[in-house]
């Protein structure tokens, strides 16, 4: 299962697991989206619709995931929300703040917790959660971002020790910029960043790994940082 398969990250992670030979379970606000696309002519492959502030889909999009292929393996949760609200925010931007924090924290947790049945049958289930260095340190002057990104981490920490006995192996991924419309205008160069592919590939490496061998953590930047 890939949220956030429509673009960006989610996008290439879809398209390396389908090349790997994974069966995939993608999930988007407009899964008909992708009907035209190399997904919508696989067998392996099927598109569900979700929503990361909806609970209810979560639940709706395992069970449809289950019925189709019989088992969830794995889940990377690749959604997520942009949002440069700062600390002395103005009033009445809250409400992005409780929005940010219901795609990037709560998404991730709703879906993960319905998933969790069928990951730890599988007795080798993986979870990739798509973080951010903005999850281990705060720059400039943009504050709800980043601590959604800090609780998403803290919450693959959560979820590591809740699903290590299972076999359930937990990921989080922390680039820095990556070449995605997210990242556009942010005075980085396209070709200096780290591309979706390359992501793709660390995520395709994770699914690969022996439980005893899975990191619970990845950072890569593509800058230098103190």
């Amino acid at each position: 299962m890939i949220s956030g398969a429509n673009r960006g990250i989610g996008r290439a992670i879809a398209e390396r697991c389908l090349l790997d030979g994974h069966r995939l379970s993608l999930g988007c606000r407009e899964p008909h989206g992708l009907d035209a696309s190399p997904f919508g002519q696989q067998e392996a492959v099927a598109c569900f619709p979700y929503e990361a502030r909806d609970p209810q889909t979560a639940s709706t999009w395992v069970r449809a995931s289950v019925e189709r292929f019989g088992a969830v393996d794995a889940l990377v949760n690749a959604a997520g929300a942009l949002a440069s609200v700062p600390f002395l925010f103005e009033p009445g931007a809250d409400a992005a703040i409780r929005e940010l924090f219901d795609i990037n924290v709560m998404g991730p947790w709703w879906l993960s917790r319905a998933a969790w049945p069928h990951l730890a049958a599988s007795g080798h289930g993986r979870v990739v959660n798509l973080v951010s260095m903005s999850g281990k340190r705060v720059k400039g002057s943009m504050a709800a971002y980043p601590v959604s990104k800090f609780a998403l981490l803290g919450l693959g920490q959560a979820m590591r020790n809740s699903g290590w006995d299972a076999g359930i192996r937990v990921t989080s991924l922390c680039p820095g910029w990556v070449n995605t419309d997210m990242a556009a205008g942010k005075g980085v160069p396209a070709a200096a960043m780290a591309q979706p592919q390359d992501l793709a590939e660390l995520v395709a490496t994770l699914l690969r790994l022996p439980n005893a061998a899975v990191p619970h953590e990845i950072a890569c930047n593509c800058i230098l940082e103190p």
